[in-house]
């Protein structure tokens, strides 16, 4: 059997309905533009100074539908959320809360480990998480 040698984490494609309003939230997180829409799909690209990179997939033909992996009955299989570490939850939720974005959920993972939960415009779950252990 041939070995899969993978060198390193690429990107996370996110399918989105209105660019202007995802860029927004991302940079709020301190994602930035790089380059679109190119591409037939179309596809715009933000990256964060830590190295994430996010490619919006920008074909959502809905601007309001249920995350159908979180918000409909019944589990279906698929990513939930991504989580990026953060420095500082409190001015985080601060600053997401003040552009209008509810923080839907907190909790303590393991002592010293802590998260929140936050929806992009559309639906999708971003998890911020401090470790201070």
């Amino acid at each position: 059997m041939a070995e899969v040698t993978i060198t390193g984490f690429s990107h996370v494609g996110i399918r989105v309905h209105d660019l202007e309003r995802s860029r927004k939230f991302y940079e709020l997180l301190g994602f930035e533009f790089i380059v679109g829409p190119v591409g037939p799909e179309p596809v715009a690209i933000m990256k964060h100074p830590a190295g994430i990179e996010i490619n919006f997939i920008l074909n959502a033909p809905e601007s309001e539908t249920p995350n159908v992996l979180m918000d409909v009955e019944g589990k279906k299989p698929g990513y939930t959320h991504i989580a990026l570490a953060c420095a500082d939850l409190d001015a985080a939720a601060k600053a997401l809360e003040a552009a209008g974005h509810e923080i839907t959920g907190r909790m303590e993972f393991l002592p010293g480990f802590h998260g929140m939960f936050v929806r992009d415009p559309d639906r999708n779950v971003v998890e911020l998480n401090h470790d201070s252990r």
